[in-house]
């Protein structure tokens, strides 16, 4: 009987200890939210209850399997206490992670409550995405470290390879080279404030919008939907635009080419109109004005704001829609035309005919001149 009941009390109690735990922390964690409302940061902790419950579960019988005393226990004590410390060791780092990535949800939650600038939020939210990878990439390196510290021969064959570190350093670091060129472009890019995820960019003539942030690439989503994924090393190496540095705010212009005799000033007053019910005119400046001439037509140039990239194309496709729906119902004299004259005709056998001559004496070979 008592083979069967102390069994049962330890895991039993493991159990019952856990859950205790977990609840009892759930509470206090759920009443901390409730008394500061201004940080998400108890809130965000509370995620962290399955991992904790899984560390404190396993700890619990790391500790107390052996006074179980089964026999299929006492057999295999090695085993089952080497699997107990490789759950737990992975447990830890799920837990660690978890409350790394609430206080870094949290601080970025807290900054963007106070800040209105996007710029600055877009900035903060890639240095924060950063940072989390780069946690969790320390935290999983640590963790497998440990697991392979837990094996005795791995660990007397790891201790007979430090003498070669620095050889075996130097040529990973060779072979690496590209991808460790990426990874300290990527920092560069998240401190250095080159670009950040929701700038507007154009890059080998593609115009997008950064989507993701890593230390190695970037995806640029296109206006069409498509993704382009890109090294860092391309933003640190080669130029581009960002039209979103400095602010989202843009100027665009619609060129148009027209007859001479089109009516500037009736243009410009129409133009005002269009913008006034263009929802995508941010209302900052707009102008109208020629710009240039050839023999044929001339250039006029609208200017158009708008309070970023998508609503600048917007404004400049719709003044350029009703601007020439408008001209061609009211003034169609001033759309372009093409000046044809008839060609004059060619004499029989393509012989050019003779100058003509209105007095004899200019003739140069008969004339008296």
């Amino acid at each position: 009987m008592e083979n069967v009941l102390r069994p049962l009390t330890v895991l039993g109690g493991s159990v019952l200890l856990t859950v205790a735990l977990g609840w009892a922390v759930d509470l206090l964690l759920r009443r901390a939210d409730a008394r500061h409302p201004e940080t998400p940061l108890w809130g965000l902790l509370r995620r962290c209850r399955l991992p904790l419950q899984v560390v404190l579960f396993t700890a619990l019988l790391r500790g107390t399997y052996r006074v179980t005393r089964w026999r299929i226990i006492e057999d295999n004590r090695g085993g089952i206490g080497q699997a107990l410390s490789l759950v737990l060791i992975g447990a830890g780092a799920w837990l660690v992670v978890r409350i790394v990535s609430a206080v870094v949800e949290s601080t970025y939650a807290r900054y963007a409550s106070s800040t209105r600038d996007p710029a600055r939020l877009r900035r903060v939210r890639t240095q924060v995405t950063l940072i989390m990878r780069i946690a969790t990439a320390v935290v999983v390196v640590v963790a497998v470290a440990a697991i392979l510290l837990t094996f005795p021969d791995l660990r007397s064959i790891g201790t007979s390879m430090l003498a070669s570190a620095g050889i075996i350093g130097i040529v990973a670091g060779v072979a690496a080279q590209s991808t460790l060129g990426n990874l300290f472009a990527g920092f560069q890019i998240a401190f250095g404030d080159m670009v950040r995820i929701g700038d507007t960019v154009v890059v080998d003539g593609e115009w997008g919008v950064i989507e993701e942030v890593t230390l190695t690439f970037l995806a640029v989503r296109t206006w069409d939907e498509r993704r382009i994924t890109m090294p860092v090393s391309y933003f640190t190496s080669k130029p581009f635009e960002n039209w979103s540095r400095g602010g989202a705010q843009m100027t665009g212009t619609v060129f148009l080419q027209l007859d001479h005799s089109a009516p500037v000033p009736l243009m410009r007053e129409q133009l005002h109109r269009i913008l006034l019910e263009c929802a995508a005119w941010d209302g900052r400046d707009w102008s109208l004005a020629v710009t240039d001439t050839t023999p044929s037509t001339m250039e006029v140039r609208a200017v158009v704001t708008a309070k970023d990239a998508d609503d600048i194309w917007t404004a400049r496709c719709a003044v350029r829609e009703q601007l020439l729906a408008w001209l061609t119902e009211h003034h169609p004299y001033a759309l372009p035309k093409i000046t044809t004259a008839p060609a004059e005709k060619i004499p029989p056998q393509g012989r050019l005919p003779s100058p003509a001559f209105e007095d004899d004496a200019d003739h140069p070979r008969t004339g008296r001149g």
